[in-house]
């Protein structure tokens, strides 16, 4: 069967970090959506998403296909339904349409299909703190999965573990000195990772391939750190979501930072306001500041964006992709995409400059800047430009 996994109603919810990927290309857990969905289904999938996303990310459709929403996590009873699904069968959860299956080139009328109706829980993500808050069941979910009749590599004598069993080293993992504690959640290290003396991890925690956490970080789940990517300091709850930098000393808790982000040195975000109300955060689709419902809530940085040594974050700041941001004091609480500058004001960084600094971050960790990706940023860059000081 071939299986498209299709944006839904909530993309927009979720910018600034759908800007430049599908929903399904989100991470959470040690996974992204994505690669959840492919290894319950066994199976390669497509997307449908925007159309200026679609060559990146283009979709195959055959003469049959299984369409399932990206906001949604699987699970293993969707999983046994979806994989069941026959001609003309919808699956739903109340009004919310969770897969269907499609026949190439007809039109869809769900008057005419047989519904499904779902009336088990799973998780979907609606917002973009719905991330960090459903972090450490994925995890967890993934762990399992990943993990599932397999046995860790050796952990080091001198390393200090706790609840080993919920602990998973890959292999050419370098470990010395540090504390694993798993009693709270699972901790899984991917392969070629590097866990640097002196460091404190409490799970659930996941790192993936070629990452790096510095000496005596402290960590507190559930956190992920995607792909090439590097933390120090103190962290708590927080998505990393792949080759992204906080190297440095400083606090950061209840975030969900993009892919090819670097936090300068001291870098510090607030995650609860001084007279402990329920954080607003900007809003996409209403162009204006929502209640989060949440009393806990950081940074949510669009991908490519990066801060200077020193800077302050408010509690609910909402960072677009590729902003520049420096200087003392707290800037505002959204800034738009291609922003340049602080607290004292912002101007436009300028896109060529924005897309050649692109190039060489990737370059430093051997990937590669493509015409795709810089039509995409363009994209982006004139989309997100009625946000902007001229």
């Amino acid at each position: 069967m071939n299986y498209i996994l299709f944006d839904g109603e909530y993309r927009n919810n979720l910018l600034p970090l759908t800007y430049t990927k599908p929903v399904a290309d989100l991470r959470l857990g040690i996974l992204t959506i994505r690669e959840k969905w492919e290894k319950w289904l066994g199976s390669a999938t497509t997307t449908v998403t925007e159309d200026y996303l679609s060559e990146k990310f283009p979709m195959v459709e055959m003469e049959e296909n299984v369409m399932i929403n990206a906001s949604v996590l699987p699970n293993e009873k969707l999983v046994e339904l979806i994989t069941n699904l026959k001609p003309y069968q919808a699956l739903l959860k109340g009004d919310e349409l969770l897969a269907f299956y499609a026949k190439e080139g007809e039109e869809i009328d769900f008057d005419t299909f047989d519904i499904i109706e779902f009336k088990d829980e799973f998780i979907q993500i609606k917002h973009s703190w719905d991330l960090f808050q459903n972090n450490g069941e994925a995890l967890e979910s993934d762990f399992d999965l990943i993990t599932a009749g397999r046995e860790s590599a050796p952990i080091p004598e001198t390393v200090h573990c706790i609840n080993k069993d919920r602990i998973f080293l890959e292999e050419d993992v370098e470990i010395e000195i540090g504390v694993l504690n798993a009693s709270k959640g699972a901790i899984y290290i991917g392969k070629h990772a590097q866990v640097m003396e002196g460091s404190m991890i409490r799970g659930p925690f996941a790192m993936g391939e070629h990452s790096v956490v510095k000496m005596g970080t402290k960590v507190y789940g559930p956190t992920t750190l995607g792909p090439k990517s590097k933390i120090g300091g103190e962290v708590n709850n927080v998505i990393l979501s792949g080759y992204c930098s906080k190297g440095h000393d400083g606090y950061l808790g209840n975030s969900v930072i993009g892919e090819w982000c670097n936090l300068g040195a001291d870098t510090n975000n607030s995650n609860l306001k001084n007279n402990y109300a329920q954080v607003k955060i900007w809003d996409y689709t209403k162009e204006r500041f929502i209640n989060t419902g949440l009393q806990f809530c950081g940074l949510i940085m669009g991908d490519h964006s990066k801060c200077g040594i020193n800077t302050m974050f408010n509690t609910g700041t909402v960072i677009g992709v590729s902003a520049n941001i420096y200087g003392s004091n707290f800037p505002r609480n959204f800034i738009p995409s291609f922003s340049w500058g602080g607290a004292a004001g912002f101007t436009t960084y300028a896109f060529k400059k924005a897309s050649e600094t692109a190039d060489l971050v990737m370059s430093r960790k051997n990937e590669n800047f493509s015409e795709e990706d810089e039509k995409i940023m363009k994209h982006v860059f004139d989309l997100s430009a009625k946000y902007r000081t001229k």
